[in-house]
């Protein structure tokens, strides 16, 4: 079908959650790149919202789908899962967790540390504790719950009253963080680097004050790595940066290369679940699990992880080579970059698209960039000229 066609049936019988999207509907992908319904040819700097860390139909990845289909794609917990169980292992012998549950999406493992969290502290007899601190312009979902934690009000109003007891905190304001710890605390949930709002990392004090807190007081330190995940910062997680670690990260975008799958990872010390706490129907399925092995099989095979920290230190460098007098900041970690403008952001992204570059937006002054982490460098030159020709 042409494009029309697909926008006429996706008018009439899909919800309109997204409003007016992108005109453009991809038929195909090949590492970076991405082919419309009309031919045109796309170089995909937004990755699937971070997803496709391998780009588009990766050979490793696709050998691997290709075989789980034709063996077996569900057969429910009930089971023991084979790829369920090496995942697990996988995950936990690459990171300081000590155990996993597996979810279906970012939204869910976050649900899941949260729950988590809170069983903690209920089988203490300590079911008071049940405040969570969040950060202001934080991102943690869309169901419920995570709209709660998210610090957006515009996520939030139409919900009102939402799941209760989530205090919103500036980023990196200390005093705000301490002052928001109370006798009821259960838990401290943060993005080591917050994505959709802009790309605002964190400062190693303000996570090492978050720790300490966490330790004086008996609280629950919560990392949400969906987006910063899985070698996209330049690390195999966000946290390797600062040498901090959280008693409880959750995953998901990249670990399934776009399959989707979500992951709870958990020191054994806060794995407060018993049998009938928590469960998923799909969660950890055959198909998921083995697209999740794929996924590290490939980042670890063609180091990956290591390129995603030279290609950004390269594209950052690239940036600032432009001396724009329209670029006001440049940051983020590794290939996840947020370019603030002093220009339209939206209209530039209009352009860019328009010269066949998928980017991000936030508001109407970032542009977000997130490229598949086999990025290289004459990609991001390209991309580099043309930016460069429209600032």
């Amino acid at each position: 079908m042409n494009l029309n066609e697909i926008k006429e049936i996706d008018n009439q019988y899909y919800m309109n959650t997204f409003g007016d999207r992108t005109p453009v509907c991809f038929e195909r992908g090949e590492g970076v790149h991405l082919y419309a319904t009309d031919g045109k040819k796309y170089t995909d700097f937004m990755g699937g919202i971070a997803v496709n860390a391998l780009g588009h139909c990766h050979p490793t990845l696709k050998k691997a789908l290709h075989e789980q289909v034709d063996k077996l794609l569900h057969t429910s917990s009930l089971y023991y899962v084979e790829n369920q169980a090496l995942l697990a292992k996988k995950l936990v012998k690459v990171s300081c967790a000590d155990r996993v549950f597996f979810a279906n999406s970012g939204a869910e493992a976050n649900e899941g540390a949260i729950k988590l969290a809170r069983m903690n502290f209920y089988k203490k007899g300590e079911g008071h504790k049940n405040e969570i601190i969040t950060l202001v312009n934080s991102f943690h979902g869309r169901t419920l719950a995570t709209v709660a934690a998210t610090g957006q009000e515009k996520y939030q109003q139409p919900y009102k009253p939402l799941t209760p007891k989530f205090i919103h905190v500036p980023i990196n304001d200390a005093s705000a963080l301490e002052n928001a710890v109370t006798k009821n605390t259960c838990a401290i949930i943060l993005e080591v680097i917050q994505g959709e709002s802009g790309v605002y990392p964190l400062t190693k004090e303000y996570l090492m004050l978050a720790r300490k807190l966490c330790d004086d007081n008996g609280i629950i330190l919560i990392y949400d790595e969906v987006q910063t995940g899985i070698g996209r910062t330049g690390t195999l997680f966000g946290y390797e940066h600062y040498g901090i670690e959280p008693d409880i990260f959750t995953l998901a975008k990249a670990l399934g290369g776009g399959v989707p799958i979500g992951a709870v990872c958990a020191k054994q010390s806060v794995c407060a679940f018993e049998p009938g706490n928590h469960g998923t129907t799909f969660g950890g399925n055959p198909l998921a699990c083995r697209a999740g092995l794929a996924v590290l099989e490939a980042i670890e095979g063609e180091n990956l992880v290591h390129n995603s920290k030279t290609m950004g230190e390269y594209f950052a460098n690239k940036l600032n080579s432009l001396h724009s007098d329209k670029i006001i900041e440049i940051r983020g970690r590794g290939l996840m970059i947020g370019i603030e403008l002093s220009v339209n952001a939206t209209d530039i992204n209009k352009k860019l698209f328009e010269k066949g570059f998928l980017c991000g937006v936030v508001g109407t002054s970032i542009l977000r960039v997130l490229p598949p982490l086999v990025v290289t460098e004459s990609d991001i030159d390209e991309f580099i000229s043309v930016l460069g020709g429209l600032l």
